[in-house]
């Protein structure tokens, strides 16, 4: 697969843009980053210390000149490397091919799929009619021509790069995207009525696109580790568990989106059959178009199975008037445009790539279904790629549901099973012991060695049997008192014990911090650092699930008046000024000369302490000068509250933070 990662000039602001296509092994253009990328803070209990960073991109090697899937971009420009090739394809002739080309005409007949390993029609069946409309109404009174921007939102840029997606597969970066997420159903509203058909096919997409990712995480939760003694990516059922067990129609929303891929790619069949693949490899090409169609003869897609009428296109857009209706569709294309815009936001690279990858196969996808003829079809290779890629994804997501629960419950039995084995061991010890008197030592020692029990069975979690630990040591007298008469019984030990918390024990008092700084915007995160900066300890109070609050939303800049800088023709009279009339009748001269008089030297504080970038100087409204200063590429909000975090954050480690 390739995806573009590019800065693109809209209206005067730089937004960044992103496009996708790809093949069996597929490939990634990215823009190269100047500043330091963004980095995951979470799973660090997980990593390493010398692990690779889960949220970058790996762009993987691009000198093999053998490298047969690296540098295949769907037809659209090639290159030349990319990484090595997949593990999965070490025993397949392709590899072969790649390395050698043709040598025999043998191989030219095995490359020519003679002998089928998936079911294939021999037979034409009898031609389904059923995409095709006997009339104008609905999605198919607008022109074609309408719907052949779906993807607009997501297009190659300059500046990228081929890598190798086949590096990069979806799975835990650690990576918080809850408001990414919030920000995206937040979107989907198309009209102003309660959920409309449009509104409910488009929520119900992007919950597929939400499980699918979720599940991949899932699949690949832990990461390898020699601290943990895991060579490769392991599974966590758990997590699958916990966020599916009570949402059984997100699996369902998974199932209807597989189902809108295949209705695409079977509508647009005869188009994709003959659509010529030419990356500048004719190895590479004959591989792509072969397995392609190989995917188009499947007897599923060559049939008229009722699978495709579990999603009928032709019931949407069904207004009452002309006007109404094209009102409709004209909102279902914005919100599907301002969606995919909003995962520009996503800082972390790995996961933009592959939502945008999703989004890509989506917009495709919809753009073939609402044509009325597919004659009338143009689609760029990335769009081909992202199609095919995005119905693999979800159909590998619909086997990892299975994969997931069988997982779950051998676990479970097998957690049941030590459990019960531990608990009949400790009965039988305690029956053959013989009868002894306690004194507080030995109290202390079968207490932690009843939590050491619980541990060891995974039972109760490492953070939980540090705080019982800790209770332990310090004589908490209810906890010694459990573990005196329930040490042999880990389970009743462990059911009696929940109840005791550490704000119980006799501990030490701890000690206040310095200040408590309640937000954690930019005003908060620049009184903690001062604060941290002069020794001090801060606890930091945040009501959200992340740091930055409405700051990090802020798009524009932050203003302020260099005067020793005296290019811009700019004075503190004239920005004083400025703010009084914008104030009006509200202004506060006192806190505006603060602001005005005091702004060099936070801008100054943000560069060089912060390394904020803000080289930008634009002149927004309201200001008779340029004085707004902004970073060259991102939000400014975004970009002064990463910076800001990852200097606060640098303090976590001494403790003085929290």
């Amino acid at each position: 697969t390739t995806t573009t990662t590019s800065k693109k000039q809209t209206s005067g602001k730089e937004e960044k843009s992103s496009s996708t296509a790809s093949n069996k092994q597929p490939a990634l253009e990215l823009q190269e980053e100047e500043e330091e990328e963004f980095q995951c803070s979470g799973g660090a209990d997980e990593l390493d210390d010398d692990a690779e960073p889960l949220c970058g991109v790996d762009t993987g090697g691009s000198d093999d000149a053998n490298s047969f899937w690296s540098s295949f971009s769907g037809g659209g420009g090639g290159g030349d490397g990319g990484g090595s090739s997949s593990p999965s394809f070490a025993s397949n002739v392709l590899r072969s091919l790649s390395e050698t080309g043709f040598t025999s005409k043998p191989q030219r007949d095995t490359f020519a799929w003679n002998q089928q390993t998936d079911m294939v029609v021999q037979e034409e069946d009898t031609p389904c009619d059923s995409n095709e409309a006997d009339d104008d109404d609905g999605v198919f009174e607008v022109p074609d021509s309408f719907w052949m921007d779906m993807c607009s939102k997501i297009v190659k840029g300059d500046g990228t790069k081929l890598v190798n997606l086949g590096l990069n597969p979806e799975r835990n970066t650690y990576y918080n995207g809850t408001h990414i997420w919030k920000a995206i159903y937040e979107e989907n509203c198309i009209t102003t009525e309660e959920s409309c058909l449009e509104e409910r096919v488009l929520y119900r997409l992007l919950s597929g696109m939400h499980t699918s990712t979720t599940l991949s995480i899932a699949q690949n939760y832990f990461p390898p580790s020699k601290r943990h003694n895991r060579t490769d990516w392991e599974a966590n059922p758990q997590y699958f568990m916990e966020r599916f067990q009570n949402h059984p129609d997100h699996i369902r929303n998974l199932h209807f989106s597989y189902v809108v891929m295949l209705r695409a790619i079977k509508k647009a069949s005869d188009y994709l059959y003959n659509y010529e693949i030419t990356s500048g490899n004719v190895v590479q090409d004959k591989a792509s178009s072969v397995l392609l169609r190989r995917l188009l003869d499947t007897s599923i897609l060559r049939s008229c199975s009722n699978v495709f009428s579990a999603f009928d296109e032709s019931v949407m857009f069904q207004e009452e008037d002309h006007a109404s209706n094209l009102l409709l569709q004209q909102s279902f294309k914005g919100v599907f445009h301002n969606i995919s815009s909003i995962l520009d936001c996503v800082q972390c690279q790995q996961c933009k790539l592959h939502g945008k990858l999703t989004m890509l196969g989506y917009g495709t996808a919809l753009k073939i279904l609402f044509v009325k003829s597919p004659q009338n079809l143009v689609l760029e290779p990335n769009e081909v790629v992202a199609l095919i890629n995005t119905a693999a994804r979800l159909s590998e997501s619909l086997v990892q549901v299975r994969e997931l629960t069988t997982l779950y419950w051998q676990q479970e039995r097998t957690r049941v099973s030590n459990l019960e084995a531990a608990t009949e061991a400790s009965r039988s010890a305690v029956d053959a012991a013989p009868v002894r008197t306690f004194d507080s030592l030995d109290s202390l020692d079968v207490t932690i060695g009843a939590i050491a029990t619980l541990g060891r069975l995974e039972l109760i979690s490492f953070e939980r049997e540090k705080e019982l630990i800790d209770m332990a040591l310090s004589r908490h007298p209810e906890l010694l008192i459990l573990g005196k008469h329930y040490h042999g019984d880990p389970q009743r030990f462990l059911e009696f014990s929940q109840t005791i918390r550490s704000t119980g024990a006799e501990v030490l008092p701890i000690q206040p911090p310095d200040a408590v700084v309640v937000g954690s915007g930019l005003a908060g995160l620049a009184a903690s650092l001062n604060i941290l900066d002069r020794g001090g300890t801060v606890v930091i109070v945040e009501k959200e699930h992340l740091l930055g609050g409405n700051s990090n939303k802020a798009s524009s800049g932050i203003n302020g008046c260099c005067p020793h800088n005296d290019t811009y023709n700019d004075s503190l009279e004239t920005f004083r000024n400025d703010t009084i009339r914008s104030a009006g009748e509200v202004a506060d001269l006192d806190l505006i000369n603060v602001l005005v008089t005091k702004s060099e030297q936070a801008i100054l504080w943000l560069k060089d302490r912060a390394n904020v970038d803000l080289s930008l100087l634009s002149q927004l409204g309201g200001h008779s000068s340029k004085r707004t200063h902004r970073p060259s590429n991102g939000m400014a909000g975004a970009e002064i509250i990463y910076h800001l975090q990852k200097a606060v954050r640098s303090y976590e480690k001494t403790g003085r933070v929290k």
